[in-house]
């Protein structure tokens, strides 16, 4: 199996896509106050994904879903 069929990998890029998106419309201040944590915590999920799927112990995996799960909740 590759990364890229991973549904919930998918769907991680997907929402940075859009987050992105809407970030970049904002003004300066809320850019460089908010926008800019809120686009790292979305790309954190997906490569936190990509990080773990790489790795070949299983607990390492798990951990790196771990962290993907708390960019989540972040964004």
């Amino acid at each position: 199996m590759k990364l890229e069929e991973l549904q919930v990998y998918q769907l991680a890029m997907e929402m940075a896509e859009k987050i992105w998106i809407i970030v970049v419309n904002w003004n300066y201040f809320e850019k460089d106050t908010i926008g800019k944590q809120f686009v790292r915590a979305a790309d954190s999920i997906a490569a936190n994904l990509s990080e773990g799927f790489g790795r070949y112990f299983y607990k390492e995996n798990k951990q790196f879903c771990y962290y993907s799960r708390g960019s989540l909740f972040e964004t």
